[in-house]
């Protein structure tokens, strides 16, 4: 009797744990994410992002169907538009674990093609992602990342509200 007395405890305390320690990992993801996107915000002088749940069961939603693909592709525009939503994907592909830091960084890289002057990318480049991670009026993040089916990384980032609005500055 006290032997699976002891037994029952002791998978408790394994199984009880094992989830403290995979919410401590998310919880460390989200603060990456978050800590991430406020080193580039703090570069041109606009407010900290926080992590928003509700914004993150979204993202984690569509990474999950971008696992079994691994497709460089956004999410429903008319779904994200609807919620006020902007985002930012990014695939690595198989062979290397993608790390969040990789992500973000491929993003604010963005920033050399971001022509202050004219509050546009320079023509040909590309700023987009840039700009949303920048957004001024953008108060939240939601983000995930994945493993998928191929082996490749898939992470996406939400923002709330959404940035790249056209005919405005990002800051």
């Amino acid at each position: 009797m006290a032997t699976t007395r002891t037994v029952a405890v002791a998978a408790f305390v394994l199984v009880f744990s094992t989830a403290i320690s995979s919410m401590a990992q998310t919880t460390a993801q989200e603060q990456e994410f978050v800590a991430l996107h406020n080193a580039a915000r703090r570069e041109v002088g606009v407010e900290d992002v926080v992590w928003n749940e509700t914004v993150a069961a979204f993202a984690r939603a569509y990474a999950a169907r971008r696992a079994g693909d691994c497709k460089l592709e956004h999410s429903d525009q008319d779904e994200r538009n609807k919620l006020g939503y902007g985002e930012n994907i990014y695939m690595g592909p198989p062979g290397k674990d993608w790390t969040v830091a990789e992500a973000v960084q491929w993003w604010v890289d963005e920033k050399q093609f971001y022509d202050n002057v004219s509050g546009m990318c320079v023509v040909g480049k590309e700023c987009g992602h840039y700009t949303q991670v920048v957004w001024g009026n953008t108060k939240a993040i939601g983000c995930a990342r994945v493993k998928c089916d191929s082996g490749g990384i898939f992470i996406t980032c939400n923002y709330t509200p959404a940035g790249n609005v056209i005919g405005k500055r990002p800051f």
